[in-house]
């Protein structure tokens, strides 16, 4: 398996070079690929970082510091500014300028709502970043990552570079939460390490809380897993056994998103839900049976507990599945 070692040399090479990262959150360019975004700057490669949400639903660090308990849409809002700020502040550490950030501003703790509610709209403005920087190397989340903003992040950006003709760039996955089982590394210089440390420091907001975990963890190299995420064993052409068996009380708040480049689809989890070309089937296995001329053969599946909870990890995240007409 090639390694980023062995790939970043030869894509830098390439005289139109370009380097999109999408970042879910502010500091996850600092943080997940610091050390890349230098290296392709250095080797004269155009950069770009994609900032999906100014990281404005982020209340304990901004409890603890304004020294508040009730945050309202105003304080919200103020807090965002102050995110995106940090980030171009840090992107300006390490060499590069204010334009190098397109923030879109989308909701913090909303992108899989994007997903289910907002899915073309969501998918194009992907594209038209993607169209317009012509990227060669897309830096973006693995799917597996545990916060919902990243995964589903994962999700639009591999409907974003599915969709038309043109020649695919390399996609790189990285993770904030959460191991990476087949990541591999990307050895950094000690110069890249110490602009990677400067950048840290400008996300003020972000290290009274975990300033000592982030220091450390960017005292490191990077580790990405090359390439699109893993399939889930391809099942026959008619239907799609499910990987969850939840057994946790409430299940009725349950429910199962499908996603495609056709579309997004949201089942209720229980016997014969349907929607669309979709049926779930949950006795005597889970199982999502398909129309048998729905054209897609990939499919993006999360089931989604729709509960409110403290806990923002998922505990079913995003699995892309295949189906082949076998």
């Amino acid at each position: 398996m090639t390694s980023p070692e062995q790939r970043i040399g030869p894509l830098l090479e390439d005289p139109c070079a370009s380097v999109v990262m999408v970042a879910p959150h502010p500091d996850d360019e600092t943080l997940a690929s610091g050390g890349l975004l230098q290296r392709a700057r250095a080797s004269g490669a155009a950069v770009s970082v994609l900032l999906l949400t100014d990281g404005d639903n982020n209340p304990w660090p901004q409890r603890w510091q304004q020294r508040r308990w009730t945050i309202d849409s105003v304080a919200r809002a103020e807090w965002g500014r102050r995110r995106r700020a940090e980030a171009v502040d840090a992107l300006s550490r390490m060499g590069f300028g204010e334009g190098t950030l397109r923030a879109f501003g989308w909701p913090d703790m909303g992108i899989t709502s994007r997903v289910v509610e907002r899915l073309d709209e969501s998918v194009m403005a992907l594209r038209e970043h993607f169209c317009l920087h012509r990227p060669t190397l897309v830096v973006a989340p693995i799917l597996e990552d545990r916060h919902p903003d990243h995964s589903a992040a994962r999700v639009l950006v591999e409907l974003a570079l599915a969709h038309g003709d043109e020649s695919k760039p390399e996609l790189w996955g990285f993770a904030m939460h959460g191991g990476m089982a087949h990541a591999q590394g990307l050895l950094l210089s000690v110069a890249e390490r110490e602009g990677k440390a400067r950048a840290l420091e400008a996300h003020r907001s972000q290290l009274a809380l975990a300033g000592n975990r982030w220091r450390r963890r960017i005292s490191g190299d990077e580790s990405y897993v090359l390439g699109s995420a893993t399939h889930v064993h391809p099942s026959a052409w008619e239907s799609l056994a499910l990987p969850w068996r939840p057994s946790i009380p409430g299940l009725a708040d349950c429910a199962l998103l499908i996603a495609t480049r056709a579309g997004c689809w949201r089942l209720p989890w229980r016997e014969g839900a349907r929607c669309g070309p979709m049926r779930l089937r949950l006795s005597p296995g889970a199982m999502i049976e398909i129309d048998r001329d729905f054209p897609e053969s990939d499919l993006f599946v999360k089931l989604y507990s729709q509960r409110r909870n403290v806990w923002i990890f998922d505990h079913w995240g995003w699995r892309r599945m295949a189906r082949s007409r076998a």
